[in-house]
């Protein structure tokens, strides 16, 4: 391989780094909210609310229900009023936010289901008021289960970030695309489909060995 190739590949590594880094952070700081506003206002929750729950649940199965190559399509007249542009990595950042917002959200759902309810209740017997038991029971008790969830976010964003470079959004799939496939080079293939393969096993190692660290059960 020469040192030119060498040099795109390091480039192209940098953008999917970059698009999945930023965009993880967007999204979990939307997403986590979200996660606890569909727990808390669903049937049984401190802050039961059937109107919310219905609502909020509809559109983020709605979103959820839209494949990703589907979705970047869909979306390009938002992209580029946002961003002003709908191609590179940073137009590419919009669709992968909206689709982990409420992958986000369901996982943080589900982590929160994880605690105990007898801990609530023991809050709210104390008098404790619904940010409080948000704040100091059901954050810090599912943060072990919501970082191991976010975990699989972020692999989930590695390959959409992939196929981003389907349509101009750069990093590893706009390489393999453009230099591995149009131009009949699989060694080039090959080695995204190599780095793709150990960034993945980086994110689950380290997110496994975050979440066994956070967990004082």
């Amino acid at each position: 391989m020469s040192a030119e190739m060498f040099s795109l590949i390091i480039k192209a590594l940098g953008e999917t780094v970059y698009m999945v880094t930023v965009s993880m952070a967007i999204a979990t700081i939307i997403g986590v909210p979200l996660g606890v506003i569909l727990h808390t206002t669903n049937k049984g929750g401190i802050l039961e609310s059937p109107v919310i729950s219905k609502v909020v649940g509809a559109a983020v199965n709605a979103v959820r229900s839209v494949p990703f190559i589907i979705l970047m399509v869909a979306i390009i007249p938002l992209t580029r009023f946002l961003v002003g542009s709908a191609i590179g990595t940073t137009a590419a950042m919009v669709p992968l936010v909206i689709a982990s917002v409420p992958f986000i959200g369901r996982q943080v759902e589900t982590s929160l289901k994880e605690v105990p309810y007898g801990l609530v209740e023991a809050a709210l017997s104390m008098g404790a008021t619904p940010l409080d038991i948000i704040r100091r029971v059901l954050l810090p008790e599912a943060l072990p289960s919501i970082v191991a969830q976010l975990t699989t976010v972020v692999i989930a964003l590695v390959g959409e970030s992939a196929m981003a470079g389907a349509i101009g959004g750069g990093g590893l799939g706009d390489l393999a695309i453009r230099y591995g496939y149009q131009r009949f080079r699989p060694e080039v293939m090959l080695a995204t489909v190599v780095i793709l393969i150990f960034l993945v096993q980086i994110v689950q190692y380290a997110g496994n060995r975050l979440a066994d660290k956070l967990n004082k059960r």
